[in-house]
Parts: C-alpha cells; structure tokens; sequence
C-alpha cells in the first residue's frame, strides 16, 4: 500500500442489566485493563499494543494505534472487542453488561461515533477540485460502508431553512446519515460535517496533516471495515498523485441522506452540473482508476480492488449476494427472515431490538459475525497477538518499547501519541508516525 498511518477511534454502545449502573460499570471495565499494569499504563490508558482506551462523553472508547496496512486497522480494531470482552469475563459481568459496536441508541435518539483518521502529506495538493471529488467519493462510499439502522430520528431541519428535508424510514443504509449536517466544519459534537477541517496532527506538523472523518458507521463485519478503510487510502493515494477523478456532488449532505434511505439500485444522485448520475458507476471510476494505477504494487492492494470490484458489481446488479460481506445487507436480510418467521409487519417495535443484536461484540451473541464470510484477505489474523502487541511498522511501537522502560517503575512519566518521558530521561518526541 501506500505510506500512510491510520487509525480508528470506536465509542461502544452498552447495554447494562438493571440494578446495575453504568457510570459504575464503565470505569471498572477500563480500570480491569490497566490493574497492575495488565494490558496498559494508567496515564492518559495507553495500550501496550499502542491503542488507548478511556471514558468519552459517557461511552467507553478504543482507538487502535497507528497502523501502516488496512488489514492492521481491521485486526487491531477487532483487538479492543476482544480486550473488553476478557475485561467483561474477569469481572463477571457477562450476565450484566454487554458492549455493541453501533452508533444509535433508539431509545433516546443519541448518536455516538466510529472516527476515522488517516495522515496526509502537508504538501498533497488540497485544491478544490481534489477536496470537492474526495467529498463526493466519501458520500458515495456509504453505499458498502453503511451498517444499516431501523428507522430515523425526527425528520430535522437544516440550518435556516423552514422545511423538512426528509421523511421517517423504517430502515437506512446508514447509521449516521441523519446526525450529519455540514460538508466541512472544524468541531465534531455540535455540528457535525463528512470531513472534519481540524488541523491536528499529532505528528510533526510541518511535514503532516491528520484526516478526520466523523461520519462513518462503526462496522461488525471484516470485509465491509476492510473495504471502508482501505478504499479511503486508495483515494488519498489518487489525491497525492492529484489523479483523483473530477466528481463534484451538487449537495454532499443531503445526497448522503437520500442514500441511506434508497435500498435498491439504481441509486441517483446530483451532481455539480445539475446531471443525474449512477452512484455505483461513479464508485467505479473511482476504483478503476485505482486499479489504473496501483494494481500490482502489493499484497494488500490487489485483495482490495478485486474486493471493492466484487462489492459494486453485486450492488448494481445482485445486492444479495453481499449477506456476510456488507453490514447493512446482512442486517436487513437477517431482519426481514426475522418478520417473516414471526409474522411480524416490518416497522415493528421489536426490530429495533433485533437491530442491536446484530452489533454485539462477542461473537456467541452477534447476528452479524454469525454470517460474516471469513474466506476474504479481510479476515484479520493473530488477535490474540494484537492484543498486547503494537504493529512493528509504525511509531506504536516505539511508544510501546517505551512504555515497558516505565513499566513498574514509581517515578512520574510524560505519555501521549507523539511524546514520551521515561523516568529520569529526557522526553523523547515520536514526530514521525512511520517510525518504528
């Protein structure tokens, strides 16, 4: 692949069993994973396998580290399911709580996030043209990367306008197409945008930006975070070598929005020049000129353009053939086998409970992993490994080598993504997010 660093951030959703309390059930799985220096160091609760884990907003966050490979981010974002899960088991909560990967609570209406970032070079050429087609493929994108929801949040208006730009559904393609509001903006809770103009690094700010992406869903299968993931880099690599394809939407938002809501081809959407376009033949363009241009430069490469080829010819043509690939076909085939056999009326109560199901991370409970098709180069390996260990390419792992320096020693120390102090030593500063 490509030289870039990447990583998600993943707020899990938490179903707790009454009387227990979750603003006590939350600090106590954490603090099981930093107990005596088990799987991390308390400050800021870094990860030895150089991820994190804390309390945000009332949610328990796991962010991988930094990883140089798609198939990394997916095998160290399957690695903080696991962590939880062995910290649910210690504590013998498994009868209590249970942790889901989604990103809506449908009893209150909230909406918590999967974010995404992915380094870019402070020279890549962010003209318009380039920001405007890598908006476009981002909206785009949510037809294979979407986790599928039943139902909507009240029908809201944008900004300043007197009407409602959509109407209820019973079931999206997304998660987070109705909490979306903006194409561009710099803070995250409030008002939040598909790209995320925040200039952060966390990395030597004169040769790197950080790309930020809030709008994605958080995903159950491998195959649809694989390819969510690795065909984000592909166009950050078309976007370095200024070959992205000259695609601009009329209106990114609310064609993410009208999207989510059309569950069967042809999807239309506007572009620029007030055309119709095909969605699924605008994602090929994308993918062909990829293809074009990097077919044949790894491993990993390669299994991703076959995989994306596979995914937008069965969404054109046969979307069914996408149940264990693509999160939000698997969950609406598996809800509609669900109203079938219990002769219920799609929209019913009840679904909304078979939804969450789907997300659970443990295995022996997940809707969605039970189908997930295991045969692709998607399918992360050495879990166990990653749980404690830190990629071998990138800084995770000096930062990780660091952290064992300071491991049971009683003297303060400095901890963050891009710095270090060991006891008695001067700070050492991790600029370079490739350097391992």
């Amino acid at each position: 692949m490509g030289q870039r660093i990447t990583g998600l951030e993943t707020e899990y959703g938490c179903l707790i069993q009454p009387p227990a309390q979750i603003q006590d059930i939350l600090p106590r799985v954490r603090d099981w994973l930093f107990d005596n220096d088990r799987y991390g160091l308390i400050d800021l609760r870094f990860l030895f396998n150089g991820g994190r884990v804390y309390i945000d907003m009332g949610h328990l966050e796991y962010c991988t580290p930094e990883c140089a490979s798609a198939i990394d981010v997916v095998r160290y974002d399957r690695a903080g399911d696991l962590l939880l899960q062995e910290a649910v088991r210690a504590l013998r909560l498994q009868d209590k709580v249970s942790f889901i990967r989604n990103n809506v609570d449908h009893y209150t209406g909230a909406t918590f996030g999967c974010h995404e970032n992915y380094s870019l070079d402070r020279k890549a050429p962010l003209h318009e043209t380039n920001v405007l087609s890598l908006l476009a493929f981002l909206t785009l994108r949510v037809l294979f990367t979407g986790a599928g929801r039943v139902g909507s949040i009240r029908p809201s208006r944008f900004r300043g306008e007197m009407i409602q730009r959509e109407q209820p559904a019973l079931f999206q393609i997304s998660q987070r197409a109705d909490y979306i509001q903006n194409d561009f903006f710099e803070w995250v809770q409030h008002n939040r945008a598909i790209i995320n103009t925040r200039d952060e690094p966390l990395a030597d700010p004169r040769q790197y930006r950080r790309l930020h992406l809030i709008h994605g869903d958080s995903n159950v299968l491998p195959a649809t975070a694989f390819l969510k993931v690795g065909t984000t880099r592909l166009m950050l690599d078309l976007l370095d070598t200024d070959e992205l394809p000259q695609i601009i939407l009329s209106d990114a938002v609310t064609t993410l929005r009208t999207l989510s809501r059309n569950l069967t081809p042809p999807w239309h959407v506007v572009l620029a020049d007030g055309k119709s376009a095909d969605a699924v033949e605008l994602l090929f363009i994308y993918q062909q000129k990829a293809r074009k241009l990097f077919e044949g430069r790894d491993i990993e490469t390669n299994a991703l353009l076959d995989a994306w080829e596979e995914v937008l010819e069965g969404l054109s043509s046969k979307p069914h053939s996408l149940v264990g690939v693509l999160d939000w076909i698997t969950k609406e085939y598996l809800l509609r086998e669900f109203c079938r056999s219990e002769k219920l009326e799609w929209g019913h109560p009840w679904l909304e409970s078979q939804d969450l199901e789907f997300h659970h991370i443990d295995p022996d409970q997940s809707l969605g992993l039970a189908l997930a098709r295991r045969d692709g180069f998607w399918e992360p390996k050495s879990l166990k490994e990653a749980m404690l260990e830190p990629p071998k390419d990138s800084r995770a792992h000096a930062r990780s080598r660091l952290m064992r320096e300071i491991q049971g020693k009683e003297s303060s120390y400095f901890l963050d993504w891009e710095a270090v102090e060991v006891p008695n030593q001067k700070r050492t500063r991790l600029l370079n997010p490739f350097q391992p």
